[in-house]
């Protein structure tokens, strides 16, 4: 089983610069996508004439038209969904799809959190989103489940290159990489961070200004985690990044995990 989260900046702007060609050339299973940045109509009009557009798909896009969104596209069976979470409920922020696939069942989730900004009520938001997930998380580590998204955290200094210039800074505060850390000591696995070991990224995110994907002082913002019977099926992982600034698609790349069947 492929899959592959990725941070679309936007659908139709993906379409566009090449990206659904470029994912649909990774021959995946299941693709879990955030800022889709689309309504329903506007979703199922960007994967006309494309793979996808006879794959089963899970959306929530958000309230505020242009915002956020999230969704899962599965090439099997989606037998259930949900979307949003405790006070979250329109936010575009939150999906769950329960994929069957060779007899297996696995809970696919897309999460798309704040970008926050510190001391100010963005912030505020972005805890209390956090909060919420660590709660259905909770519920979910039982189950062959993935959760993945573009968590808009740097978890350790390895994450993120610049990480004296942004102490302080969202993306980079202990209260956020606590979240993390109390998934992790509950179970839950970063596929990418177990796989890699203790190095330097591998980053995800990179500014679209100046040269900071060419000089890869990048963030490592874009997760997959496995619960424990999930992540004992890791084959191997991947981490989609243009080979040229030209080639880039999105401000972030994909990250690509595969499981034993």
């Amino acid at each position: 089983m492929r899959v592959i989260s990725a941070n679309v900046n936007g659908i139709r702007a993906t379409v566009r610069r090449g990206g659904l060609d470029w994912l649909a050339a990774q021959d995946a299973d299941v693709l879990a996508l955030q800022e889709v940045r689309a309504s329903e109509t506007q979703l199922a009009k960007a994967l006309e004439g494309t793979v996808f557009e006879s794959w089963h798909v899970a959306h929530a896009p958000a309230a505020a038209a242009g915002r956020a969104g999230v969704a899962v596209l599965s090439k099997h069976p989606i037998l259930e969904t949900a979307h949003g979470l405790p006070g979250f409920a329109d936010d575009g922020r939150w999906i769950e799809a329960v994929i069957e696939m060779g007899g297996r069942r696995t809970m696919v989730v897309s999460a798309y959190v704040h970008t926050g900004e510190a001391d100010t009520p963005k912030q505020d938001e972005k805890f209390a989103f956090l909060e919420a997930m660590g709660g259905r998380m909770a519920q979910l580590i039982d189950h062959d489940a993935v959760v993945t998204g573009d968590f808009n955290i740097c978890h350790t200094t390895r994450d993120l290159k610049n990480w004296k210039g942004n102490r302080g800074k969202s993306g980079f505060l202990p209260k956020e990489q606590k979240h993390l850390t109390s998934w992790f000591e509950a179970g839950w696995i970063d596929v990418v961070r177990d796989r890699a070991g203790d190095v330097d990224g591998p980053y995800t995110w990179w500014s679209w200004r100046g040269k900071a994907f060419d000089n890869d002082s990048g963030w490592r913002i874009d997760y997959v985690l496995d619960s424990p019977s999930l992540a004992a099926r890791v084959e191997r992982h991947e981490i989609g990044r243009a080979a040229s600034y030209a080639e880039r698609w999105s401000d972030h790349a994909a990250v690509v995990v595969d499981h034993t069947r």
